[in-house]
């Protein structure tokens, strides 16, 4: 389906000879938000190092922004990646240098050429997450929640059509989270990207809910009314 920007079917993820889930049916569509919870150590993660091509897939069926996992190696990764944007809990800024020069070093990375282009990307992204003028601050000089909404302005440089977002709220403040929160959702809504977001954040999800899947003994259950522990 064009719409279906995540799809796997009877897919089995393995860390090492390890099988972490089992028989994973899941379908996200365009524009959608998920919540992926699960205790830890249930697979969250591994789940979402299988969606951009960090833990290889051998079993099972699974396109990802069109792009076919089983047939993934490692020079096909960096393209699956362009069409992705990764949001990490320790937002993982790089603090030798400024935000616009983070920004410009995912944009070389990842192909840009184009100076004048890259300058005008990344003004584009900054105001999209309210960051517009601070694109000449360090890391070191901005919040907790400045420097998360740096991550997901860096997880916007390519346009994504799917945004994977492990904890992204897990190092902030109740009050920093609903506003990650709320730039989250206005993403997905403004901007047609699908969100995964690997949680454990119940207080979130009650106030910011959304179709929920659950990874729970080796497996991947999806139903948007699992009752909340």
């Amino acid at each position: 389906m064009e719409d279906n920007i995540v799809e796997l079917s009877h897919v089995n993820i393995y860390q090492g000879k390890n099988l972490i889930l089992q028989d994973v049916n899941l379908t996200v569509k365009k524009g959608e938000f998920v919540y992926l919870v699960g205790k830890t150590g249930t697979g969250k993660s591994s789940l979402l190092k299988t969606l951009y091509g960090d833990l290889p897939l051998t079993e099972g069926e699974c396109t990802v922004v069109g792009f076919d996992l089983r047939k993934m190696d490692w020079k096909k990764v960096p393209f699956l990646r362009r069409n992705l944007g990764v949001v990490f809990q320790d937002f993982q800024l790089l603090t030798d240098r400024n935000v616009n020069d983070n920004l410009k070093f995912v944009l070389r990375a990842t192909g840009w050429k184009d100076e004048k282009l890259m300058d005008e990307k990344i003004i584009d992204v900054l105001d999209k997450v309210g960051l517009k003028s601070k694109g000449f601050k360090m890391p070191f000089e901005l919040s907790g929640g400045e420097q998360q909404r740096i991550d997901i302005a860096r997880a916007l440089l390519n346009s994504p059509k799917l945004i994977l977002a492990d904890e992204p709220t897990g190092n902030l403040d109740p009050e920093t989270s609903d506003e990650i929160m709320q730039l989250l959702f206005q993403i997905c809504r403004d901007y047609g990207a699908s969100i995964i977001m690997a949680t454990h954040d119940y207080i979130v999800i009650n106030k910011f809910p959304a179709r929920m899947v659950r990874t729970e003994r080796g497996k991947v259950l999806d139903n948007a009314t699992i009752s909340i522990e």
